[in-house]
């Protein structure tokens, strides 16, 4: 079998022998690669080739002809429609082989280290209801299963979107990565909003008035906060359900309304009001306590956040005596977590809010010698003139990676040290070719597992000044 008789609507029996960054299985037909979609390593599976471009093909599994050895029971009655935890089905010890193989090989291939393997790779200790954060979608136009009887109601969905469809929402009663008490107050909400005829959003007509969900949790703290937003402000129609909410689940401290009047179908609104509780939840990281609004970024595994931050610590080598520049810093949760250990820590972000966040993260925890300053990181010497320059610089970007100026202005910089906190190594081993063609060497890359069950990587890079 070849190239040539591969194309758009064959139909092949292929062996997957590797998960591809992004989760796809990867199978080969005479060393032409065919992407297949919800396929594992080690199964056989007869597949419909539904794309095929110049080098590779894409297809998704009609059948599976033989189960691989590492195959495990998906405990998600929602696994096979819900496009989050992609790999559920995978035994978690061969989670870590594939993602650990995939940083490998991006660094092999695209930064051109020969021999270049993993530091570490950290594990998580728990593998589910580990996420702090989860964002639900309101919906009048419910995605039905294929075994629901005809003509079954589907004008009201609380829920996650079906992959690859903007417009459908699979209605959720469980989500396994959730913290359990999540699952009770999401259909608690969903009881209250059909009992009370409360209307779904619908994001072709923009008529509706529930949006989206979103449910925040301090894992060490055990603070709750339900975000429930709207594409209009009424309090009055959501009073009834904030009541029962806080009668119903005392453990929640904060229960807030943001309202997003514009077609954008984001969770973040122009209003925020408050409808029970404090404004905030609060959560702790080592010794470090972070205050936590509904639009605030924190990182949604609280427990291996803090192995990322010690791991982006190590990585720093720091003595006390260091300045420390902290790109794309966020709320400043790992400045903060540097600023014991150091010198001086300047964060820049170029978001308003975080930088405010990040003040008070540090007023509140009495650090008093980190910094934050606003600083459009696309021109990186805005925000950054006038200072001690640095001895280390972290960086975090977004998953697109570090612009090309603030990677020259790091290169040009007399930092010693660059330590490189990624959620996406593709675009980390792009940078990190260029900081190598302009003075650094790679000393170690580790793997930190935050998101396990999905095909998300984080991993931390640390490079030295030759």
């Amino acid at each position: 079998m070849n190239e040539k008789i591969i194309s758009k609507g064959s139909k092949l029996d292929l062996t997957i022998e590797s998960l591809a960054f992004g989760g796809r299985g990867v199978a080969k037909v005479n060393g032409f690669v065919v992407f297949v979609k919800n396929a594992i390593p080690g199964q056989t599976v007869r597949s419909l080739i539904y794309n095929k471009r110049k080098g590779f093909a894409e297809a998704r599994p009609l059948e599976i002809l033989s189960e691989s050895e590492n195959a495990v029971e998906a405990p998600c009655k929602h696994f096979s429609h819900c496009g989050g935890c992609t790999i559920q089905n995978l035994e978690y010890e061969e989670q870590l082989r594939q993602k650990q193989a995939q940083v490998e090989g991006i660094f092999q291939h695209q930064a051109g280290i020969e021999d270049f393997a993993l530091e570490a790779v950290v594990p998580a200790d728990e593998t589910y209801h580990y996420r702090n954060k989860m964002e639900f979608s309101f919906s009048n136009r419910r995605w039905v299963l294929t075994d629901e009887p005809e003509g079954a109601a589907a004008d009201f969905a609380l829920g996650l979107h079906i992959p690859g469809r903007y417009d459908k929402i699979l209605d959720i009663s469980e989500c396994h990565i959730q913290q359990p008490l999540g699952n009770e107050i999401l259909n608690h909400v969903r009881s209250a909003a059909v009992e009370q005829e409360l209307k779904p959003y619908d994001v072709k007509t923009h008529i509706g008035f529930l949006r989206h969900l979103v449910l925040r949790f301090g894992v060490n703290t055990g603070n709750v906060m339900v975000n429930i937003v709207t594409s209009y402000e009424n309090t009055d129609l959501l009073n009834s359900m904030a009541e029962s909410l806080s009668k119903a689940f005392p453990q929640i401290t904060s229960i807030v309304n943001n309202v997003n009047t514009r077609k954008g179908d984001t969770a973040y609104g122009e209003k925020e009001i408050l409808l029970y509780g404090v404004p905030s939840i609060t959560e702790k990281l080592g010794d470090l306590t972070f205050e936590i609004s509904a639009n605030s970024f924190f990182q949604t595994n609280t427990k291996q956040a803090e192995k990322l931050y010690e791991t982006a610590l190590n990585g720093c080598g720091l003595t006390g005596k260091e300045i420390v520049y902290d790109l794309y810093c966020g709320t400043g949760s790992i400045s903060l977590f540097l600023a014991k250990k150091t010198k001086e820590v300047h964060g820049f972000e170029w978001i308003v809010s975080a930088i405010e966040d990040a003040v008070r993260n540090a007023v509140n925890n009495g650090i008093g010698n980190a910094f934050f300053h606003k600083a459009n990181l696309d021109r990186p010497l805005d925000g950054i003139k006038d200072l001690p320059k640095p001895d280390i610089i972290v960086l975090d970007p977004p998953r697109a990676g570090v612009g090309r100026k603030t990677l020259q202005y790091v290169s040009d910089s007399e930092a010693r040290r660059i330590v490189y906190v990624s959620c996406n190594p593709s675009t980390q081993a792009r940078d990190v070719v260029f900081l190598q063609e302009n003075g650094f060497t790679l000393s170690q890359v580790t793997m930190v597992d935050m998101f396990p069950h999905t095909p998300h990587i984080e991993t931390v890079a640390v490079l030295e000044k030759t």
